[in-house]
């Protein structure tokens, strides 16, 4: 099993800004948008994002949550492993807002369509865009595409994308793993 480095520490912090700016250019004070990350590690790169437009963008007040998606995935009983559920945060409504999903990696698109069927609990967004830090394009079952993406990975099916963040890994690096 080899990994490469795909992107350095350096190399996500530029994305991360890029990243802010093409929501500012979209959402300008945020008033009308939400961003949501998608449990489990999302959620890192959506509090990152938060982080940045309010200290260097100066955004004052963003709605940030959570979204766990385990039990509205297509696959979540085909398992042996009884399976854990991250915390959802959603202090907020999403009625008639602009919903930005945030997550890591896309890769087939199952977890996105369990998002947009789990955000549904929690009212009826105006319209919902995705941000993704990896895109692994060629890997989709289903005909989902973001709308934010850090950098497209081509990345054939035995290779996995793993995305280190500092606040739970210990630093900022993302790898493609060779199995």
């Amino acid at each position: 099993m080899g990994q490469r480095v795909l992107l350095s520490a350096k190399e996500i912090n530029i994305i991360l800004h890029r990243l802010a700016c093409q929501l500012l250019e979209n959402h300008l004070d945020f008033s009308n948008t939400v961003l949501i990350g998608i449990q489990p590690r999302g959620i890192y790169l959506a509090n990152r994002l938060a982080k940045l437009l309010k200290e260097t963008y100066k955004i004052r007040d963003i709605a940030l949550g959570s979204l766990d998606i385990t039990f509205y995935r297509d696959d979540f009983r085909r398992g042996d492993k009884i399976l854990a559920a991250n915390q959802t945060k959603i202090d907020f409504l999403v009625e008639n807002k602009k919903v930005v999903f945030v997550d890591d990696v896309l890769y087939t698109g199952r977890s996105i369509r369990a998002a947009l069927t789990a955000v549904q609990s929690f009212g009826r967004p105006l319209e919902i865009e995705l941000l993704t830090l990896i895109d692994r394009r060629f890997s989709r079952h289903l005909p989902i595409q973001p709308n934010y993406r850090g950098r497209q990975v081509d990345a054939i099916n035995n290779e996995k994308v793993k995305v280190m963040w500092e606040e739970n890994d210990g630093e900022d690096v993302v790898y493609l793993v060779s199995t």
